[in-house]
Parts: C-alpha cells; sequence; structure tokens
C-alpha cells in the first residue's frame, strides 16, 4: 500500500488506499446484460438479480446462491445470485444489483454490463482449516479479510468464519493477525500529529452519550480529536444516530478535515471514510447471531481506531449483571487482550473499567440522549449528573495523555473547560460546521405517543435491566425514529411509591407503542426490592 498524495496540514490527513476495485480482464467466457437498478437493501451483501428465463441464467449455469463477477467501465464486483420470476423486477435481458451492489459498481442504469462465473476466493483453503479449529497464519488472516473486504464471500461463508473464531476462540497473537488484516483492507489516515486521540466504549449500555461530551472538552483543550463513529445496530442509538440530532453526520472526508483542522475535532458517521471495510461486512453477520467473541470485538474496535489515525485511546469497558461483561476477572482479562493487540499495533491505550450496572444518562433514544448532551454543556441543573461525572472522567483520561499535564489533574481541567461554557461554544462550532438542525434541548421533538410505566409497589430500585431497557426503546421506533425512546425518571437506589412514574415511553406510531408496551408488561426492566439488595460493583471511578 502507498499514501496518497495530500496537504500535510495536521487536519488533512494521507490517506493509504484499501483494495482496488478494478482488476484484469478475466479468462472466462463474458456475457452482456443491461444493469437495472433493484432497490433491495441487503445490508452489507452484494446480490444479483436474474430471470429464471434469462439465456444468459441458463447457457452459463448459474444457480440461486451462486458467485458471478460484473464488470463495467473497469470495475468489477462479486455478487451472490437470486433467481427471480417477476418480469417488474428484472427482466430477460437485464442484471438487476442490489443497492449496494449497484453503488460499488458506479455506472448508470441500462449500462451494458459483463457477467462470468466467479472464481472460488483464494482464502477459501485457510476458512476450511479454521472451520476444522486449526491456528491461522498472518497471512491466513490476511487472505481472509482481503477476500472478505472484496465481496468474494458469500453471507453462508461469512457465517462460518464468525462461528469458527468464536467456536475455536482464538489466541492473543490470532486476534493481532486479524487487527492488522482489517487495518490494511481500507483506507488508513495519518493526521501528521504526535497526538491524536479517541474514546470509545465497547457498549451494551444504553444512554451512555459520553462521546458527544468528550470530544468538545477534549478539543477545546487542543487536542486532536477526529471522532468517526458509527450508526446503531442493536442499540436504541449510536453516536452517529444521536448527533445527528443536533448537525450533518454523512460528511465527505475532505470536509471532516477541513472541520478537524478548524475546531479539532468533529462527530461523524464513520461510514464514508471505509475504514477498516471488513469489519463493516463481519459486523453485518455477528450481530443477527449475537455474536461478540472477545476476539472479534478487540479486532474490529482496535483496527477502526488505528485506521482513523489514533495514537491514544480510552477504552470504556462497563461492567454489571445485564452489561456484556458481567464481573471483574472477565473484564481484566479483556482488558489485558485490548492492551497486547495495542501494544502491537502501536496504539497507546488505557483501559477504564466502568459501572455498567444501568443505562447512563436520563434519556434512551437519539432524541432523548442528545437533549442530556447538550443539558450537560450547558450545565443545565436538569442534566443527569452520572452523564456528566463519567464524561468528565473520561475526558480527564484523555487530557493525561497530554505530555504537558501532570497525572491526576485531568479532571480538574476537564470540569473546568466544562464549567466555564468552553465545551459548549466548541461543541457548538463543531455542529455549525458540520450544519446545525437547530435543535433546541428545551422543546426536544419527542414522539407525541407515550405510554407511562410505573412502579408496582413501594420499594428501592434494586435492580434495572440494561438490555430491556434497550428492547423497549427499539421497539418504541428508536433509533430509526429520533424521537422514540425510554425517559428514564428513576435510578438505583431510588425509593418509589406504588403508582410512581419509573420511565416514560415515546413513539411516533401506534403500531410500535403497542409493541413497546407489550414488552413492558412482560418485564419493565425494573426490580423493586430493598436497599440492600442493589447491587454492587467494584469500578475505577
Amino acid at each position: 500500500m502507498h499514501a496518497e498524495t495530500t496537504p500535510s496540514s495536521p487536519s488533512a490527513p494521507s490517506v493509504n488506499p484499501g483494495v482496488a476495485s478494478a482488476d484484469p480482464a478475466g479468462t472466462q467466457p463474458r456475457s452482456q446484460l443491461a444493469l437495472r437498478r433493484v432497490a433491495i437493501d441487503t445490508w452489507r451483501e452484494n446480490v444479483a438479480y436474474l430471470h429464471r428465463d434469462c439465456a444468459v441464467y441458463r447457457a452459463e449455469g448459474f444457480q440461486a446462491l451462486s458467485k458471478i463477477e460484473v464488470r463495467a467501465n473497469g470495475r468489477r464486483i462479486l455478487a451472490t445470485v437470486n433467481v427471480v420470476d417477476d418480469l417488474a423486477i428484472v427482466g430477460c435481458n437485464e442484471l438487476g444489483l442490489s443497492e449496494d451492489a449497484f453503488a460499488q459498481l458506479g455506472v448508470d442504469n441500462g449500462h451494458t454490463v459483463s457477467v462470468a462465473q466467479a472464481e472460488p476466493p483464494e482464502s477459501m483453503g485457510a476458512l476450511f482449516r479454521k472451520i476444522a479449529s486449526e491456528r491461522l497464519t498472518r497471512e491466513d488472516f490476511g487472505a481472509i479479510v482481503r477476500d472478505i473486504a472484496d465481496h468474494r464471500y458469500s453471507k453462508i461463508e461469512l457465517t462460518a468464519f464468525v462461528v469458527a473464531c468464536h467456536r475455536s476462540e482464538l489466541d492473543r497473537e490470532e486476534v493481532f493477525f486479524l487487527t492488522d488484516a482489517m487495518v490494511n483492507s481500507g483506507r488508513r489516515l495519518d493526521w501528521h500529529e504526535p497526538l491524536v486521540v479517541d474514546k470509545h466504549c465497547i457498549g451494551g449500555i444504553p444512554g451512555n452519550r459520553t462521546t458527544m461530551l468528550v470530544v468538545p472538552i477534549v478539543a477545546a483543550h487542543g487536542m486532536l480529536c477526529p471522532k468517526t463513529s458509527s450508526r446503531a445496530i442493536t442499540s436504541p442509538a449510536g453516536t452517529a444516530d444521536t448527533m445527528e440530532v443536533l448537525a450533518k453526520v454523512e460528511l465527505p472526508l475532505e470536509q471532516l478535515a477541513d472541520i478537524v483542522r478548524d475546531y479539532r475535532g468533529c462527530l461523524a458517521w464513520g461510514g464514508t471514510a471505509n475504514l477498516s471495510p471488513a469489519d463493516d461486512v463481519l459486523i453485518s453477520v455477528e450481530r443477527p447471531l449475537s455474536i461478540d467473541s472477545a476476539g472479534q470485538m478487540v479486532a474490529s474496535i482496535l483496527s477502526k481506531k488505528v485506521a482513523a489515525g489514533a495514537t491514544h485511546l480510552v477504552l470504556d469497558i462497563p461492567i454489571g449483571p445485564t452489561a456484556k461483561v458481567r464481573s471483574m476477572p472477565d473484564a481484566q482479562r479483556l482488558r489485558r487482550l485490548f492492551e497486547y493487540v495495542a501494544r502491537r499495533m502501536g496504539l497507546s491505550l488505557d483501559v477504564v473499567i466502568t459501572d455498567g450496572r444501568q443505562p447512563v444518562g436520563n434519556g434512551v433514544g437519539p432524541v432523548l440522549e442528545a437533549r442530556d448532551v447538550m443539558r450537560v454543556l450547558q450545565n443545565d441543573p436538569r442534566a443527569p449528573d452520572d452523564l456528566r461525572q463519567k464524561a468528565l472522567r473520561l475526558a480527564g483520561r484523555l487530557i493525561e495523555c497530554d505530555p504537558d499535564v501532570r497525572g491526576g489533574d485531568g479532571y480538574a481541567i476537564a470540569r473546568d473547560i466544562l464549567d466555564s461554557g468552553r465545551a459548549l461554544a466548541r461543541m457548538n462550532a463543531i455542529i455549525a460546521a458540520q450544519g446545525s438542525t437547530g435543535f433546541d434541548h428545551n422543546h426536544p421533538a419527542l414522539g407525541a405517543l407515550t405510554l407511562d410505566v410505573v412502579a408496582p409497589a413501594c420499594g428501592v430500585v434494586a435492580g434495572i435491566d440494561n438490555y430491556q431497557i434497550a428492547r423497549v426503546a427499539r421497539l418504541a421506533g428508536a433509533p430509526k425514529v429520533p424521537g422514540a425512546g425510554v425517559d428514564l425518571m428513576h435510578k438505583l437506589g431510588d425509593t418509589v411509591a406504588a403508582g410512581e412514574l419509573l420511565y416514560r415511553v415515546h413513539a411516533s406510531y401506534p403500531a410500535d407503542l403497542e409493541f413497546a408496551r407489550h414488552a413492558c408488561e412482560r418485564d419493565s426492566g425494573y426490580r423493586l426490592g430493598t436497599a440492600d439488595e442493589v447491587p454492587r460493583v467494584f469500578v475505577e471511578f
């Protein structure tokens, strides 16, 4: 890989390109068809549609779920064949492509394309060895990840790889090999600065929108924090979903570089940057299977951070009865794996183990979480203190990466930046630069349909199920409906009376509200008891 020529300003990163989309001419016979865009979102899988009566389909001996190679204008993609019988979807002289595939090929409707049988991925031998629980080499992982990033694997083959890595757990060297291969599968940014900071949480805790507070705090301190985040896949909101309530997040890399140069930070969706693209493909299989093995989690997170040009990372690992990590021994094992791989990748890592017993903040859902963030930034008395305190601690740890800051002083510096209004000013500047939506936290656009969930008896809130609260928020419509979600009124240790409001569900559509109502009737996510029953958990702050 080589670096493209770009201006070497602090916020105009040089970029290493990933897998090329062009390919030398094939040797197989090729057939010509007219391209047709089929408006179906197949979620990270290239799908081609051929009519059953298509002469090419019959002559070439294609079968459903077989792989074909499609070429046009010097570009080529691989796609999985689906056979259709409806001429309204695709004609006999046409090749249909799903949304992802059509975008990758990059030509217009009606353009002539050539199709041929696809060669099997070169890495299939390595995949079969991993299925047989064999240990793979660096070269094996490199070949597999290249084929994944190049969409040479079908969903079935991707599933086989994910399950095989989960079943025969990767050793730490294999996790490093996988991480390195994933970084090399796409762009790698270089911000031309010795200190580029980032913060990440392994997830599983509703609310917890600390990133949107950490970025303006550390940027106001002068540290470079070009934050690219993901959208929610199985959670009620991701950082990008919540930031989109405040500003545009889908911005070209060149514009983001300008924003970072001017304001030392950004909060944008990372989908346009092509960072570790193989990870995006693997996630499309891991999440529906609810597979989140330690090795794959480490490779996913660290590959994205290294590819984005981070030099220093603070990593949040929450622990609690309904968090991803349930015990301190499990958290320590995960920490050691993260630290080993980060060290091999040349990334300075500070792992922080935090309280994951309950949601962080009051709101769960994009608009509700944006409301909480802006109230913290404005030092509003209604702001959730747990969100404020956690963000300050994490921002303090990042600030202590600054060689001019003495260890232990980071929290006080972060608090001063927040209390003085400098963090709010920096956030407002970033919002304006990315394209403000005009969000008003005093009048958030919440779903008009509501459901009040009340305490069935008096007692102390002794347990809150993170998973169930997140599920209720999703059933109510979040994150697709930004104003949907759950507004929490009570947290662990609070004393409540019978009939007192525990939380309010917001929805915009009657069907969504009914789904959420049924879920709440089966399990509200709250457990009442005594003060002695509130779970204790040891955390670092």
